[in-house]
């Protein structure tokens, strides 16, 4: 019996042990399509107009530089005001051949108060449209191909402004996408209905299982009171520790850092996000993949199934190096269906 029992535990031990030291390693971003590396432009130019609350940081195509390019607003999260948190994903929307406008919207954790981020960060975008048009040697903007992303209380006012964008004095919005989105305890910018935003916007919302920060809440509800768009869609993310580094579901998934894009503004939130921020397959197969996929299908008519939220590809994760599927996101389109989630 001893001789029989010692090398089949001895194999169980070195069966778990090389489980545990060599797990898959996770995705990498692909080569080509939504989130992948198919970039037309080798720099990106980095100007700072941000010393106020209604200030901006502006990020331009370069090498070569344009003519003119399509623009993306990105709204930061509450305190996470430095673009550096979001500058990987920053740099791949720019090297795609996009304007990236950053406003800034508040000056700290507790100036100025929450009713004026939309006026704030609406001002700071008009006044960097402005300087596009008007300064030499910018790169034109096409207001013709206007986008906005915003992550947590950046995404409340990316719904906000895409609800209310006229009054506000701002393009029409091709497509919208909502990242984590909520405000916690502090409720300026807030709608009671996202019914405004127009049938021509595509509108995108993600968020995560385990976001124990603003939860799900305001996500659903914009998806389920901007009725008027039936280009819309909501997914949920899920962690994944088949592989290694594991992929986790809260609150900051969209964080990206890149030390290349400071803007020079200390404070938690940024600490928080040198902590906690990864380059993953939630970049690339979530936030970075679906943003994409939007613009690609206004701009080019091209991934027009994947921008609706529609096929497997809109909730497919990635493989991890062994083959095996990151766990797909959770999705659902206006027919009230829930697509493309296996358990």
């Amino acid at each position: 019996m001893t001789n029989v029992w010692i090398p089949t535990l001895l194999l169980i031990g070195s069966m778990m042990y090389s489980y545990d030291t060599e797990k898959p390693a996770a995705p990498v971003q692909p080569a080509e399509g939504p989130g992948g590396q198919n970039y037309l432009h080798a720099e990106v130019t980095f100007s700072d107009y941000a010393r106020r609350s209604d200030g901006f940081w502006l990020f331009e195509p370069a090498a070569p530089v344009p003519e003119n390019a399509p623009v993306v607003v990105f709204h930061h999260g509450y305190g996470a005001i430095n673009p550096m948190i979001y500058g990987a994903w920053i740099r791949h929307i720019v090297r795609q051949g996009n304007i990236v406008i950053y406003p800034r919207y508040q000056k700290n954790l507790l100036f100025p108060g929450s009713k004026h981020f939309v006026p704030n960060a609406a001002k700071g975008i008009r006044s960097a449209l402005e300087l596009l048009s008007e300064e030499a040697g910018r790169v034109r903007p096409d207001t013709n191909a206007f986008f906005i992303a915003g992550h947590s209380y950046g995404g409340a006012i990316s719904a906000h402004i895409a609800a209310r964008y006229a009054e506000l004095d701002l393009p029409h919005p091709k497509g919208v996408l909502l990242c984590a989105p909520g405000t916690g305890p502090l409720k300026g910018g807030l709608l009671q209905s996202y019914r405004g935003i127009s049938p021509q916007t595509r509108l995108g919302v993600i968020v995560s299982v385990n976001d124990y920060v603003v939860g799900e809440e305001l996500g659903h509800m914009v998806y389920q009171t901007a009725t008027e768009t039936p280009y819309r869609f909501l997914m949920r993310q899920f962690p994944d520790a088949h592989g290694t580094p594991e992929l986790t579901a809260g609150h900051n998934e969209c964080y990206a850092m890149d030390p290349a894009f400071d803007g020079v503004v200390e404070n938690l939130s940024l600490k928080r996000a040198r902590r906690v921020a990864q380059e993953n397959a939630a970049d690339y197969y979530a936030y970075w993949k679906m943003l994409d996929a939007m613009m690609a299908c206004e701009l080019r008519g091209e991934y027009c199934e994947l921008a609706k939220g529609c096929g497997p590809e809109a909730a497919f994760m990635g493989q991890w190096s062994d083959g095996h599927p990151v766990q797909p996101m959770e999705v659902w389109v206006p027919e009230d269906t829930i697509a493309h989630r296996t358990d």
